[in-house]
């Protein structure tokens, strides 16, 4: 499955019972260079739009949003230790946090590329 996408400019990625969650590359760009990350506990269990960490670059911060309800599996600790891949590979290597769905049809609901693009107008 493709990517899904949320106005607050997270992805999501289903990857089999779990679904990986990372930001944007539209809003990387907006952030400008990322400096640091806050990720989730994980075993943390999230509502559906819920606040789950932090990005701050030289410009400014910005909460994470849970894109779908849910409990963190994992987080990106490579990105803790060098949050420019939020920056470098915002889609692979910059990931943040991999979520287990408690509802999976919120993933469907989520927009796709085209819906994307035409809220960011790229």
């Amino acid at each position: 499955m493709s990517l899904k996408y949320t106005v607050e400019h997270e992805w999501v990625r289903p990857e089999g019972a779990v679904a990986c969650v990372g930001i944007t590359h539209h809003a990387q760009d907006a952030l400008g260079d990322v400096v640091f990350v806050e990720l989730p506990e994980v075993g943390s269990a999230f509502e559906q739009g819920a606040v789950a960490g932090v990005v701050e670059s030289v410009k400014a911060a910005a909460d994470v949003y849970m894109p779908i309800s849910g409990t963190v599996t994992e987080v990106n600790e490579a990105l803790r230790d060098d949050p420019s891949l939020a920056n470098t590979d915002p889609l692979g290597a910059g990931w943040f946090f991999k979520v287990k769905p408690s509802a999976p049809a919120q993933i469907d609901a989520l927009m796709d590329e085209a819906a994307y693009a035409a809220l960011t107008g790229s």
